[in-house]
Formats: C-alpha cells, structure tokens, sequence
C-alpha cells in the first residue's frame, strides 16, 4: 500500500467495485423551508406536492437501529440531512442515540442555516454532533434570496454560522456554482472565509434529480474556479485525508486556510465513493443519482430481525455498481430513467 492509499486496511463490506462501505447520509425529512432553483424549484415544489408525511416517516428509534447494523458492517461516518434537517422535532434526542452507538465515529449535519439560532447550536453540540455544513451560495443578499426562493436573508445565515463556530462545532461551507447566476461571487466569498477556521467548498452544479433544469453548459468548472482565485491568491493543493473524500482540498499559499472543491461533474470520483443514502421513508439508495432504493422500512415494521436485515443490507451493497458521473453522458444519451430528488436523499 503506497503512502497515498488511504484504503481502510480491512474493508468488511466491498462492492462490486471493491469500494468499502464506510459513510451514511440519512436524510430525515423531505420537507424543507427553501425553495433552492437547483434543488427544489417552486414551479414544481409548491403547496400541492406530496411530502412524505409524519407516519411514513422512520421513527428515531427504526433510525438507531439500522445505524447499529451499517455500524456492524464498517460505516464509522453519519451526516443527517434533508430537505431541512432541523425541521426534524428534537432531532438532538436522535444524534444523542446516535452518538452512543459502538462503531460511530463521526455525527455531521447540512443545512441551510435558516433554523440554526445560537440555543440550537448549543443544543447540538451538547448532544454529539460533531461537524456542520452550512449551505451558502452567494453573499449578496439579492442574489442570496433569488436562489433560495424565499426571500430568507444572507445575514441570518452568517450569524447561524458564528452560533455554530461559538460552540466549538468546525464549519464548512458549500456553495453550488451556476454559471450565469452566482459564478460572480466566485471571489468574494473566497475572500470572505479567508482568514478563518472555516473551509469554502465550491460545488459543481449537477443534474440531481429530475426538476432542475440541468444543462452542461451551465456547469462551471472547478479547474476555472482554482484558476480565478488561484490568480488573487495562490494555492498549493494538499494530500486528501481520508480515502473516498469527495472535495480536492487546496490551501492558501499566504496562510489564510483552505478550500475545497467537488467536481462530480468534470472530475468524478465514483471509484472511491463510500457512502450509502437513506431516504426519510427508509429507502436505501447507493448513489446520489440512484434511480431506485431498498425499502428498508417494510423490513422494519414487517417483524424482520437484525439477521435478515444486516443480510439484505450486504446484498445491497455487495451488488452496487453505480457510477452515474463516469457515464453521464452515456445515461443521459439513454434517457436512463428518473432519478431521486436531492432533497429526498441529501446532497
């Protein structure tokens, strides 16, 4: 193994691309109080949708169980998203029961930021979570609220952050870049987060789901995005520090911190990708842009017990084979079928 393969030593679950099952993304609910033009757009979002409703929803205590069996089979990393995850009531009583489960390393949680008061902050931490991502797609109110649908202001956003950093939670930020629409604050954000413990993650805007309008030429790319702030400020790229990270990580040459950049569009790293998706209605997907998941739920609520479960869940996995942005265009060619929505299964 050479000094950059950062492959877990002893993988207990491979699928049919030898990638180990190590991270899950349960999303909580679908709801959410954005209207996001990529992912939620109010034409097709609005007041008549279906949302899943309280009762489809898994119960806390199906959610704990299903992490203590993907915890038997290796998963160490959980992020709890949405739609909006605090949405979710008392979601700090779950990621209290989440925290106590042997094998559980990691609890992250994304959101927008637009229900994150300082009590909240505090509430969360005390309770396990142990990293925020907060989703920012511009620092110009006017633009801010345009893609957010809502009119909810950049403002409270910040300070939604600072209520995180004030607690000792480390803050990431992503910001989904669309040509034409926001690429312009491409530098003033960069320049924003400068100088602080935060890390700005540019992400490329991607055809997630089936609603949003993706075109290519929409899609900045991250290359050009290192060379615009490369240009202002250099920057000098770092070794990844896990194996299957999705953001290529560059640092300020000056000592100002680092930046990420996920590039599913030009660069795709499905070959690395070690993460499984679990919708609010319990449907096990394993890939963003999956088109079909496992109900998980009837397995749940139809008496299985943890022997039956922990076999379906290995079959699951040990028969993915997804790698939708290598073939993208291909698929895309084919018509492959609808996808999830992002806000079902989390970004």
């Amino acid at each position: 193994m050479s000094k950059h393969d950062l492959r877990p030593k002893a993988p207990q679950v491979l699928d049919m691309l030898q990638r180990p099952l190590r991270d899950l993304r349960i999303s909580l609910t679908d709801h959410c109080n954005f209207r996001c033009v990529y992912c939620m757009p109010k034409a097709v979002f609005g007041t008549r949708y279906h949302f899943v409703d309280h009762a489809g929803l898994l119960s806390f205590a199906e959610i704990e169980r299903l992490v203590r069996l993907f915890a038997q089979l290796g998963v160490g990393k959980l992020r709890l998203t949405g739609g909006e995850p605090l949405l979710r009531p008392h979601i700090e009583d779950l990621i209290e029961q989440l925290a106590a489960v042997p094998g559980i390393e990691d609890i992250a949680l994304t959101t927008n930021g637009s229900l994150l008061t300082a009590a909240k902050a505090k509430t969360l931490k005390n309770a396990g979570l142990r990293r925020i991502t907060v989703s920012l797609d511009s620092l110009r109110d006017e633009t801010y609220r345009a893609m957010n649908d809502v009119g909810f202001p950049v403002a409270k956003v910040l300070a939604a952050i600072e209520h995180a950093a004030a607690e000792g939670l480390p803050v990431k930020l992503n910001m989904v870049v669309r040509r034409g629409l926001n690429d312009d604050d491409i530098l003033a954000m960069a320049e924003h987060f400068r100088h602080t413990p935060h890390v700005l993650r540019f992400i490329e805007y991607m055809d997630v789901g089936n609603m949003n309008g993706w075109q290519p030429e929409d899609v900045v790319p991250s290359r050009e995005i290192i060379a615009r702030i490369g240009e202002r400020w250099p920057l000098d790229p770092l070794e990844p520090s896990r194996y299957g990270e999705v953001a290529s990580r560059y640092a300020y040459r000056d000592g100002a911190g680092e930046v990420g950049f996920i590039s599913s569009v030009s660069q795709p790293f499905c070959r690395t990708c070690t993460r499984a998706r679990l919708s609010p209605e319990g449907a096990l997907y394993t890939c963003l842009f999956g088109t079909t998941g496992k109900d998980l739920r009837a397995l749940l609520r139809g008496g299985a017990g943890d022997d039956e479960i922990l076999a379906t869940l290995q079959k699951v996995w040990g028969t993915r084979e997804d790698r939708y942005s290598e073939l993208r265009g291909l698929l895309r060619a084919r018509g492959s079928g609808e996808k999830v929505e992002m806000f079902h299964i989390g970004g």
